[in-house]
C-alpha cells in the first residue's frame, strides 16, 4: 500500500519536488538521530537544511541550549555521515509535544538480587517483605 501510494506520488510531476523534499527531510532526521543524544534526538525534529545550514526544532529552552552547544560536535558528526551541513540552527517550538519514550524495565545485577534477598529476610512479614522478595526474583524493578 505505502509503496504503491508512493510510486503514485513519484509519478506526478507536480508533486514529485514535494516527495524528493520529504524524503531528504526524513534522510536527514534519521541521521540527526543517530549523531545526536538519544535525549535530544527523540525530543527534535529536523526542519530542514538551506545553504547548509540545518534548522533543528527543539521543544524548550533547555534542549535548544543543549542543541547549541553540541551543535559544533554535531555539525561533524553529520559531515562524517555525508551530510552537507555546515552549521545547525536551532527553534525553539514550544507546543511541540515529542512522542513519548516507552519505559524499558531495569534489569538488577545478582549482587543486587542476593542483597535484596537477604534484607527481605531480615523483615517481618508486610507488603514491602513481599514486594522485596518478588523483586528479587525476577530481577526487574
Amino acid at each position: 500500500m505505502a509503496q504503491r501510494f508512493g510510486s503514485l506520488l513519484g509519478s506526478n510531476a507536480e508533486l514529485r519536488p514535494l516527495v524528493s523534499r520529504a524524503q531528504a527531510l526524513s534522510t536527514l532526521q534519521r541521521h540527526f538521530a543517530n549523531a545526536a543524544p538519544a535525549y535530544l534526538a527523540q525530543s527534535c525534529t529536523v526542519l530542514g537544511l538551506q545553504f547548509g545550514t540545518l534548522t533543528v526544532a527543539a521543544p524548550n529552552s533547555t534542549a535548544a541550549a543543549k542543541l547549541r552547544q553540541l551543535a559544533p560536535e554535531l555539525v561533524v558528526l553529520l559531515q562524517n555521515r555525508g551530510c552537507e551541513v555546515s552549521g545547525i540552527r536551532v527553534k525553539v517550538q514550544v507546543g511541540y509535544e515529542p512522542a513519548p519514550r516507552p519505559q524499558q524495565p531495569r534489569e538488577l545485577s545478582r549482587t543486587a538480587r542476593n542483597a535484596l534477598s537477604q534484607f527481605s529476610e531480615s523483615l517481618a512479614d508486610s507488603p514491602l517483605k513481599f514486594a522485596l522478595k518478588k523483586i528479587a526474583k525476577t530481577g526487574k524493578s
